[in-house]
């Protein structure tokens, strides 16, 4: 975009000092892919022996490095030689055809060439504008300086340079102690627009120390996106791009063979710490967004029936625009209840904002007040609940308010 956005009002106060993760060396620059002067490539080089897992976006219009990234994981290709991550802001190589195929064979010859890493060990991804081929020789004729500019603590400017309209550079870490040894994690993300639940929603790159065999590690990371990435929704567009890698480089103290040991419980535990973190901060950087909304359904006939009802209320204009002008309209919840398609009795249906009882047995609550409610809106952080009365299924959600200046980024978005 032209001009610079303001920092979201939700953001963090800063980005957070994260470990060290051995193994993992960072670099970036500004090789003006699309504007000048600007940190828009990273570069992330990875031990030999480092596994790495991904998930990605399931649209079906999704672009040449979401594709050369799922067939090289694949393709399962040896650990023994490393491997290397690069990203680019600015410009998605989606939709960009054969020349798209292109970029990425280009980019990572070029990134092979530099760093000793076989092809089939370099995984990149693009994001920004969709529809134009990405001048991928600015990316490639600076490969050298990636490599010689590679430190292990340079994972904040690597956040920096995966952004493209969000407001803040995003970050999350965790050191845990197990009975393997420390656990250490970090990860970053960029996100604010165009985020729904279909996978990633995002491009998200997560590191840890420990020493896990591929599979066990994909495990985790599938499970756990559910509850995380793919939880969360800024405008109900899922995005070509989205990309979810995590890598495990094996040099710190812990090993993990078993997810539900105490080991690889303390793992998933801290793991997913780190998602959830990164994923409620896409969120609350979303487009033009001033409040972040928890949504809990409970009482639904099943799991999926909870999420079915707890994203129709998430993605409904209509709530997200009523939580923007602190209305507490619970009539629209009602109504993205009913729209879901999920099983639900409206005389069995009650809803919460925060402590507040709004609404049950069919009607509004007679202890509730149209003040309690109003007042209650003016809060940065906001929880709906609803409980369906009708079994045990179960979801969380969040969201972030809808507002004029969602429509005011977008509709300037490729000046």
């Amino acid at each position: 975009m032209a001009g610079k956005l303001s920092v979201s009002p939700l953001a963090p106060a800063s980005f957070p000092e994260l470990p060290e993760i051995a193994g993992v060396e960072f670099s970036a620059l500004a090789a003006g892919v699309r504007y000048a002067g600007r940190t828009d490539v990273m570069l992330a080089r990875l031990a030999p022996g480092s596994a790495i897992a991904g998930v990605f976006t399931r649209s079906s219009t999704r672009s040449a490095p979401v594709l050369d990234c799922e067939a090289k994981l694949a393709a399962g290709a040896e650990t023994d030689a490393g491997a290397a991550i690069l990203v680019n802001s600015g410009n998605s190589n989606a939709f960009t055809g054969a020349a798209g195929e292109g970029s990425v064979a280009a980019i990572c010859a070029a990134v092979s060439a530099a760093s000793g890493i076989p092809t089939a060990r370099v995984f990149t991804s693009s994001t920004g504008v969709i529809g134009e081929r990405l001048p991928h020789e600015r990316i490639t004729q600076r490969l050298d300086e990636l490599v010689a500019g590679l430190v292990p603590d340079g994972i904040e400017t690597a956040a920096r340079a995966i952004m493209t309209t969000d407001t803040y550079a995003k970050g999350s870490g965790a050191v845990v102690q197990s009975p393997a040894g420390e656990i250490r994690i970090a990860g970053i993300a960029k996100g604010s627009g165009m985020i729904a639940p279909d996978m990633a929603t995002m491009l998200v790159y997560i590191f840890t120390d420990v020493a896990i065999a591929q599979p066990i590690l994909q495990q985790a990371l599938s499970s756990l996106t559910e509850q995380t990435f793919n939880a969360i929704t800024v405008d109900g567009d899922t995005s070509t791009s989205d990309t979810l890698l995590l890598a495990a480089t094996g040099k710190g103290a812990a090993r993990i063979d078993d997810l539900n040991d105490a080991s690889g419980r303390a793992f998933v535990e801290a793991l997913h710490k780190v998602m959830l973190d990164l994923a409620h901060q896409v969120v609350k950087d979303g487009e033009g967004a001033s409040k972040f909304l928890e949504i809990r359904v409970t009482g639904a006939t099943d799991d999926a029936d909870a999420k079915t009802i707890a994203m129709s209320i998430a993605n409904s204009p209509l709530v997200k625009t009523a939580i923007a002008g602190e209305d507490p309209n619970w009539g629209r919840v009602v109504m993205a209840v009913g729209k879901s398609g999920a099983t639900a009795n409206r005389d069995r249906l009650s809803i919460r904002f925060g402590d507040i009882l709004v609404a049950e047995k069919g009607w509004v609550a007679p202890s509730y007040t149209e003040e309690a409610g109003a007042a209650y809106m003016k809060q940065p952080e906001l929880q709906m609940s609803v409980d369906l009365g009708l079994g045990n299924g179960a979801f969380t959600a969040w969201t972030c308010d809808l507002t004029h200046a969602y429509i005011s980024i977008n509709a300037d978005y490729r000046s």
